[in-house]
């Protein structure tokens, strides 16, 4: 882009998220907003990039900012030709068939947590937006981890600071039933519940109610119930920001800081129409 447009990043009045507007992102970054970015993510969680008029191949470009750009499992069925990376979020049909995963995400998680490298970041660029009498539908909620840790009880935090959740790809209720090739590339791994955040050190709680299946180390049913207990925590209305979408907005979250849940409340003949890509991270530490 050219050096004299000026970015601005704008702090929303929620528990994350900000609003980054002055840039193009159809257009390659100088290296100033790159960095920009970059910090500004690590330090808000979720960023807002409205407006934005980007093709498939200008989204997974501008992807690339983050690091290594994944081919989601489920891109073989709901990509895009010509540009893998894509992986389609929509309850469209065509031909009788979806061209999108219908009901992603749709209890509170971080993305690609079952991975031994999970996801760094998540962007999802907003095609189609579901309405009903002027009323927009689908949002996107997002927690924030980090805040839910600082306000743990120092009690809580010293019980839990190094202990490791278990995440089990098998286990997790799906509207599809995975191959087994999908299977056996992600085998049950652990991952600290008490997360480092790689860029800012921040600490954040890394546990999931339908992706954390065990504690190593502690009785499944205390485990069950400590899980459970620091999961409703993450998601207290004080830590959560609902992004209500408008076409061609493009929002990025890191997967470190925030979980998020899709919000399912439309269906035929409401469309949503998603691109999704996926950044790939480090371990967890």
């Amino acid at each position: 882009m050219s050096d004299t447009q000026t970015m601005s990043v704008t702090p929303l009045d929620a528990p994350a998220g900000a609003k980054v507007t002055g840039v193009d992102l159809s257009q390659p970054l100088n290296h100033e907003n790159g960095e920009g970015i970059l910090d500004a993510l690590a330090e808000h969680g979720v960023l807002v990039f409205p407006d934005q008029n980007l093709t498939p191949e200008q989204q997974v470009e501008f992807s690339r900012l983050f690091g290594e750009v994944e081919i989601n499992h489920n891109a073989a069925r709901f990509g895009i030709e010509g540009s893998p990376e894509i992986y389609i979020i929509s309850n469209v049909t065509k031909d009788g068939k979806p061209i999108g995963s219908s009901r992603a995400g749709e209890e509170w998680h971080s993305d690609m947590c079952y991975a031994k490298r999970p996801a760094r970041a998540t962007m999802l660029y907003a095609v189609e937006v579901p309405t009903l009498h002027g009323m927009t539908l689908g949002d996107t909620a997002f927690a924030n981890a980090a805040a839910a840790w600082d306000a743990l009880p120092d009690e809580m935090r010293d019980r839990i600071r190094d202990l490791r959740a278990v995440f089990d790809f098998t286990k997790r209720k799906r509207p599809y039933v995975p191959d087994a090739e999908t299977i056996a590339k992600y085998p049950p791994v652990d991952h600290p519940m008490v997360r480092r955040h790689p860029r800012t050190g921040r600490l954040g709680l890394y546990v999931m109610k339908v992706d954390s299946t065990s504690v190593v180390g502690m009785e499944q049913e205390d485990a069950r119930r400590l899980i459970d207990a620091l999961s409703d925590h993450i998601i207290k209305p004080r830590f959560v920001y609902r992004h209500q979408w408008t076409p061609r907005d493009l929002v990025v979250w890191d997967n470190c800081t925030v979980q998020h849940k899709a919000i399912v409340d439309y269906d035929h003949p409401q469309r949503r129409l998603m691109w999704r890509t996926t950044i790939r991270g480090d371990v967890p530490v």
